[in-house]
């Protein structure tokens, strides 16, 4: 039997909102922003908390740019949003 502790299924959590995220974006035709871009950033963050305990430095590292893509991506829509008002 697999141990599973707090930290990884926090880790596998923060994988499926990756992973929905993207599956999002590939099902909707006009996807929303917010919920993908804060959907990955939400997964990003998860994953995080889960490699800080479990170090593997490659992933940690992506994650930080994932995270940062998904801060851009929401900077992005905010800037778009007060334009269009």
């Amino acid at each position: 039997m697999i141990d599973i502790d707090i930290y990884t299924a926090v880790g596998f959590v923060g994988m499926a909102c990756i992973i929905g995220a993207y599956g999002y974006l590939t099902w909707k035709e006009d996807p929303n922003p917010y919920i993908l871009h804060g959907t990955n950033l939400a997964g990003a963050a998860l994953l995080t908390v889960s490699l800080l305990i479990h170090t593997n430095w490659p992933s940690l590292v992506l994650e930080g740019f994932w995270a940062a893509i998904a801060i851009w991506g929401l900077a992005k829509a905010l800037r778009s949003r007060r334009t269009q008002t």
